[in-house]
């Protein structure tokens, strides 16, 4: 009996040791982060991604992946439902891609926003919101390799018809006629030194001489300078030729304005005397002519003219023959 009694004992406390460890693993591995579901729906293939696979935004772990399975709303394409942590801010701009896990190939959801909106993206567990799928860099390679690969085969093709036997012959010729062109340009470099030194050497030995000459010219013209800078000087200096003509220009102008406000004034006045004069003679002159006895008798005294003391009448007699003789 005691052993018995032993073994159910011992059993016993087997067994709650065992639930206290599972009390213990669940304590410590138990989540209460709140976590919201979305969808994301494809149709390019999802190799590697597996339940439970991490969900990331921008590198940190936010999530699980929870269900994967063919989309009930678009036919062939796939779905993937997944849980993320309530404080990741989701907008309407937001995406997922396919990545995957250093050389293991595990994949997992990577999450990101561009910013191009600031609208929060609304949770709903019950008719979870979706965010679009792109491609990864991986995808995107693999539908651009077919295409890269044609492209290389093209490439490769033509280096072979360029490196072709005929082309190379080409080449060779061409390398050939580069060597000769060398050839005939050091052959004409060669003529030109020849040509330098047998017809500019003199030339250039004549320099000196020709230098000379130069030399002395500018020796003339600089005397022939200097000489003009003194001649210029002695005219331009004090009591030169400058101011004499200058005196003799001040005292010539002294004398125009004396002939002007002295002697002309004079000459117009003598001038004037001189032409009544003249006229005075003129009227002595006609008077002589009209009456030349007028130097021996005089010209007698003047007739009474009408209203002057002493008038008198003509007879009646005399009328017409003055009349007669006045007329012409």
């Amino acid at each position: 009996m005691e052993n018995k009694a032993h073994a159910i004992a011992a059993g016993a406390f087997v067994l709650g040791l065992i639930a206290l460890l599972v009390g213990l693993v669940v304590w410590f591995t138990r989540d209460n982060t709140v976590r919201n579901i979305y969808e994301l729906s494809t149709s390019d293939a999802v190799s590697g991604l597996q339940p439970q696979a991490m969900v990331r935004y921008r590198g940190i772990a936010v999530g699980k992946v929870t269900l994967i399975d063919f989309d009930p709303k678009r036919k062939g394409n796939v779905r993937v439902r997944i849980s993320v942590d309530e404080r990741v801010p989701l907008t309407k701009s937001s995406y997922a891609t396919l990545s995957y896990q250093g050389v293991t190939g595990l994949a997992f959801i990577a999450l990101d926003d561009k910013g191009g909106s600031t609208v929060a993206l609304v949770p709903d567990n019950d008719d979870p919101p979706r965010l679009p799928l792109k491609q990864s860099a991986l995808a995107q390679l693999q539908d651009r390799g077919e295409a890269i690969i044609n492209q290389v085969e093209e490439v490769t093709k033509r280096a072979n018809t360029l490196l072709g036997d005929t082309n190379q012959k080409r080449f060779a010729d061409a390398l050939e006629n580069i060597a000769q062109a060398a050839g005939s340009a050091n052959d004409l470099t060669k003529r030109l030194d020849n040509t330098v030194k047998t017809s500019l050497d003199p030339a250039l030995k004549a320099m000196p001489d020709a230098l000379t000459r130069v030399k002395t010219a500018a020796t003339d013209v600089s005397r022939v300078a200097n000489n003009l800078n003194s001649t210029v000087s002695r005219v331009n200096e004090k009591d030169g030729a400058l101011d004499r003509l200058a005196s003799g220009t001040q005292a010539l102008g002294q004398a125009v304005d004396s002939f002007n406000t002295a002697t002309l004034p004079r000459v117009n006045r003598v001038a004037d005397d001189t032409s009544r004069a003249v006229r005075r003679l003129g009227r002595a002159a006609d008077g002589i002519n009209d009456n030349p006895q007028s130097l021996l008798f005089g010209n007698g005294g003047a007739a009474a003219g009408p209203g002057e003391p002493g008038f008198a009448l003509p007879p009646a007699s005399a009328l017409p023959a003055a009349n007669s003789a006045a007329r012409p």
